[in-house]
């Protein structure tokens, strides 16, 4: 596999760490508005349904692929930004020149995608290494600035302190965003965070609050949440049944439509899920059953769109098949 200068470092140092597609499992059961402003003269954030796939691996292309290529999809996320630095695809985007981004950032644009940067990953743990959440937001979004893209997706994956269910993990997560929204402001620049479907059960994390808490203190300026319904449980989201209206007792109220009684819009509820049963411990589902799943939930009010990791193995036919006859490509 071809590499660019830090990346193939990348590869040997966290090949275990690929995952947002395969981030640890949860072991512990203790205890959407379109923005109006513009940037460069385009609405930052697309309105629903999001239609996002995220990239992490080489795949033949230095940086994004040609639009051509991912036809269908409305965001593409560079995976990862970690405290480190950049790595993987974010790490590639480096690479180019400030002529060949702003080629890319043309064709995107005219086919009507949004080019956002993803921190953090399964490789990083901000909250337990102690990480400051300012510190931490004021890089970030300065770096997603230098390289002109069009937001930022936050892939907290820290399950130690999330699962401690003592706040701390919720409490930083708040600080981090409310930090990243005053350097990367409303209307100018996409906000999402990309949690697992778990933490959003309003009873699984005591007084910590899960992400249920993340949404009520700075769900307003938070764009969508990519959320992981994979990787939780052989068969935890795999029927249209356990996806949408009733999730299992080992992850209670953390369908779909659950979580949106418990207060989470539909607009901002995008069902996430793996390209290849390869790109998950489990969670998946062939493109023709998340595509009736989908058609389900669009007859009873829900507009958030789908996510997929990850590219290549999630192509424009992957998204044209999910979309199906619901939001026909």
């Amino acid at each position: 596999m071809k590499a660019v200068s830090l990346w193939l470092l990348a590869v040997s140092v966290f090949s275990a760490f690929q995952a947002f597609a395969a981030p640890s499992n949860i072991t512990t059961t203790g205890s959407g508005n379109t923005r109006n402003a513009t940037t460069h003269g385009v609405q930052a954030a697309p309105a629903a349904p999001h239609w996002v796939v995220y990239a992490d691996s080489y795949d033949g292309t230095t940086g994004p692929p040609a639009a051509s290529a991912i036809k269908g999809y409305n965001v593409f996320n560079l995976a990862f930004l970690i405290l480190a630095g950049a790595w993987d695809k974010a790490q590639e985007w480096t690479t180019l020149t400030d002529a060949q981004r702003a080629s890319v950032k043309s064709q995107y644009a005219a086919a009507g995608i949004k080019l956002v940067v993803s921190v953090f990953g399964s490789t990083d743990i901000p909250t337990t290494t102690g990480a400051d959440p300012i510190a931490t937001a004021n890089s970030m979004a300065a770096w997603v600035k230098k390289y002109n893209l069009d937001g930022i997706d936050v892939d907290y994956e820290d399950f130690d302190a999330f699962d401690a269910a003592d706040g701390r993990a919720e409490n930083w997560l708040i600080s981090f965003t409310k930090q990243l929204r005053t350097q990367l402001p409303q209307g100018q620049y996409i906000l999402t965070h990309a949690p697992v479907a778990p933490w959003f059960s309003p009873v699984a994390f005591g007084k910590g609050g899960g992400y249920l808490k993340v949404h009520q203190q700075v769900g307003n300026l938070i764009d969508w949440y990519n959320i992981q319904f994979y990787n939780q449980g052989a068969s935890e989201y795999t029927s249209c049944a356990s996806l949408l209206t009733t999730s299992s007792n080992t992850w209670p109220q953390t369908a779909v439509f659950q979580i949106a009684a418990n207060g989470v819009p539909l607009d901002k509820i995008v069902i996430g899920k793996p390209g290849i049963a390869s790109d998950a411990s489990n969670g998946f589902v062939s493109t023709s059953t998340l595509a009736g799943c989908l058609s389900q939930a669009k007859a009873k009010g829900w507009n958030g769109g789908a996510m997929v990791w990850e590219y290549s193995h999630a192509p424009a036919s992957w998204i044209k098949t999910v979309r199906g006859s619901s939001w026909p490509v």
